[in-house]
């Protein structure tokens, strides 16, 4: 009897265990962002948003099952090169969407390998239109660069009086390289000037020599945090004078931090001020505030930047995508994403025929080198 009653508790020591194991269903959402390299500052800021809409929001019902919601990390480092194996390896594990990148060159080298995969993939702020236009498996929620360069050049001529600008972008980086281009085209080929600057390069006197000996009336340079803290450290140090125009990725206290106390001005594009959502401002300052992880990976305060925003935003868009998928089956996402809308911090996103979103307007606002903060300065529409 003593032997049987034994069996018995084994018995039920396994299945209490196995019923343990498997009580929560869980669906995986990959996170494919730069957490070192050159854009290591601003994937880490984007992640942020996605593990506080986490934190708000760990699970989500599918077709009436529940399942908890497991982020799943892959540093593509910064590096086109080394992308696909990140991509790869969120494959391997079984995620049912990605988020990611900051930075459109590893998206765009990523993206064959979600494809073959038929795993979808949702882009935060990689604004470059080939990641979405060359690649049926990536979607996105940020506005475009097309839009962002006429927003600058608008910007540049109108308010600024410029009538010759200065663009400067990385030699081989789709980002620098393509928004320049567009701020090129709407600004007047004409009456620009246009350099690149190699991998490596840490000295950037001579383009602001150069800048300044061309007449220009404006410093274009959409270039990453890394290289923009020391763009800014030279033209502090050389008197520029003139402004300083870039796009999204210059929407970081990285930024604030570099332009403080210099004489410089600086203007951004991008995708949210803070202020515009009071409340939403607040949970996510005193989350940030209360992790010194979270806190080192925001720059060491809680100034809250764009991409943490489109970050979180950029969650619910997935949750939205596995509920209307009906599964957690990459193939069903990846085939219910075209037709998926949310109401987001940054506006109602919804996507149109290549993947993109629909978006029409974008945030200008300029660096207060005396506080150390930005001010908002408009919101920017293209007819």
């Amino acid at each position: 009897m003593k032997k049987f009653l034994a069996i018995v508790l084994a018995l039920c020591m396994v299945l209490a265990l196995t019923c343990t194991a498997f009580a929560d269903d869980v669906v995986k959402i990959g996170v494919f962002e730069p957490m070192s390299g050159d854009n290591g500052a601003g994937g880490k800021q984007e992640v942020l948003g996605m593990q506080y809409a986490n934190a708000t929001c760990p699970e989500v019902e599918v077709d009436g099952t529940v399942y908890k919601v497991e982020l799943v990390y892959a540093d593509n480092a910064s590096s086109n090169d080394k992308a696909p194996t990140a991509a790869q390896s969120l494959i391997s594990s079984g995620v049912s969407v990605v988020l990611g990148s900051y930075g459109s060159g590893v998206s765009i080298a990523a993206g064959d390998t979600f494809a073959s995969a038929e795993v979808p993939a949702i882009g935060v702020t990689c604004t470059n239109p080939q990641v979405t236009s060359e690649c049926e498996a990536y979607f996105r929620i940020c506005f475009l660069d097309p839009f962002q360069g006429t927003v600058l050049a608008n910007y540049a001529k109108n308010d600024l009086g410029a009538t010759k600008a200065y663009c400067l972008a990385k030699q081989g980086d789709d980002y620098s390289g393509g928004l320049a281009n567009y701020f090129i085209k709407a600004f007047g080929e004409e009456n620009c000037v246009f350099e690149q600057f190699p991998e490596g390069t840490s000295d950037f006197s001579t383009y602001i020599t150069n800048a300044q000996n061309q007449g220009c009336d404006v410093f274009m340079s959409p270039v990453s945090t890394e290289a923009a803290a020391q763009i800014i450290a030279k033209a502090s140090t050389q008197n520029l004078g003139m402004p300083i125009l870039a796009g999204d990725t210059w929407d970081s206290n990285v930024i604030l931090e570099a332009a403080k106390g210099t004489d410089l001005q600086i203007c951004v594009t991008t995708f949210y001020q803070e202020g515009a959502d009071a409340e939403f401002d607040a949970g996510i300052k005193e989350w940030i505030a209360a992790d010194a992880t979270n806190l080192a990976n925001n720059g060491g305060n809680d100034e809250l930047a764009a991409v943490t925003v489109m970050g979180y935003d950029a969650y619910f868009f997935a949750l939205e995508a596995l509920k209307a998928a009906g599964s957690v089956d990459p193939a069903d996402v990846l085939e219910a994403l075209p037709a998926v809308e949310s109401d987001g911090v940054t506006g109602h996103i919804a996507l149109d025929d290549v993947g993109d979103a629909i978006r029409d307007s974008a945030f200008v606002k300029a660096v207060n080198t005396e506080t150390g903060l930005f001010d908002f300065v408009t919101v920017a529409k293209v007819g």
